[in-house]
């Protein structure tokens, strides 16, 4: 949840497993259901999603055990999973991806409108964070960086009949 002068704004962002790359993101003055599934349709519309080797990892937020989104789940062939109730370590991708966002993006900050703290985390997750920010898992290269290596590897990869490792989803 992000404070701002107009109430709160929340984020669902959407992270790659893989790469660690946001791959989508939306944020809404309420904390539902329909939020994430927004967050979802974009990550479904900006990725090649095969059924069957996606896992969307959430915690037991009511907006993650919904119907709507379970079900949106199932139509998509993608497959969801929950960590045992309290347990950050279960969701740490998503955790962490959040407290980046708090300490690196958010805090001392004083959004005055939603409007501006969106665009604070465009800023942040579009501008910096997938294409610059570097991460020690990656090998010392950004989420964009990492995947764009990933996928030249593979192109080398598949000339060979080799079966490259997909990506997963998480939120």
């Amino acid at each position: 949840m992000i404070p701002t002068g107009e109430g709160p704004l929340w984020l669902s962002a959407i992270r790659d497993a893989f790469s660690r790359r946001v791959v989508a993101w939306k944020t809404s003055a309420r904390a539902d259901a329909d939020l994430v599934l927004a967050s979802l349709e974009y990550a479904l519309a900006s990725r090649e999603v095969t059924p069957g080797e996606l896992i969307h990892h959430a915690d037991h937020g009511c907006q993650y055990t919904s119907v709507k989104l379970t079900t949106r789940l199932v139509r998509a062939g993608i497959q969801a999973s929950m960590g045992s109730v309290g347990d950050s370590y279960d969701n740490a991708l998503a955790e962490n991806l959040g407290m980046l966002i708090k300490t690196e993006c958010i805090r001392g900050r004083v959004f005055a409108t939603r409007a501006e703290a969106n665009l604070a985390l465009f800023e942040y997750i579009d501008g910096f964070y997938n294409p610059r920010r570097i991460q020690k898992r990656l090998g010392y290269l950004s989420p964009i960086e990492y995947e764009e290596k990933h996928y030249a590897n593979q192109a080398t990869t598949e000339q060979v009949n080799l079966k490259p490792r997909q990506p997963t989803l998480t939120s």
